[in-house]
């Protein structure tokens, strides 16, 4: 049956199930070996949502339900279907993707990052995008280099 013959509860429910696909960055998808798995682990779970919502009788309810998974399917398709996978770095002489950096702030503060792809930086649990301003700026340093001007410079301690 053709979606012009279905009836819409309301313009609302059909604006819900016309997601926006969610932006690709313009920068290389170079990603982890534990990157890679967690992509193809959100793809399976955005398929097996999809099929879930596959099985739901009401049509508007369904194209609801459909319509996150349906986006996040093709977004994750496309991140895989890109995806550069790296090897952990052989050296722990200068920071570069997948490296471990610890350094010290100017106000006293250290932290501690690992240097991943885009689709699995989260700074809470300690990773950050290869494209992010630190990362840039620490990328090919040393133990000991400062990077950052001003009131901003960090200090590298340990690598890796």
């Amino acid at each position: 049956m053709s979606v012009a013959f279905t009836k819409e509860e309301s313009a609302e429910t059909a604006s819900e199930t016309l997601l926006p696909d969610r932006p690709i960055s313009p920068h290389p998808n170079l990603v982890t070996e534990a990157g890679l798995q967690a992509l193809q682990t959100q793809l399976q779970q955005a398929r097996e949502a999809y099929e879930a919502a596959q099985a739901i009788e009401d049509v508007n309810e369904k194209r609801r339900q459909s319509a996150v998974p349906l986006r996040d399917a093709r977004y994750l398709t496309e991140r895989l279907r890109t995806a550069q996978l790296i090897p952990d770095p052989t050296s722990t002489e200068t920071v570069a993707f997948g490296s471990t950096v610890t350094f010290s702030r100017t106000d006293g503060r250290v932290q501690t990052y690992r240097i991943v792809g885009e689709d699995e930086a989260d700074p809470k649990a300690g990773t950050i995008s290869f494209v992010a301003p630190v990362a840039r700026s620490l990328m090919g340093k040393a133990v000991g280099d400062v990077v950052g001007t001003g009131a901003q410079e960090i200090e590298i301690l340990s690598i890796a």
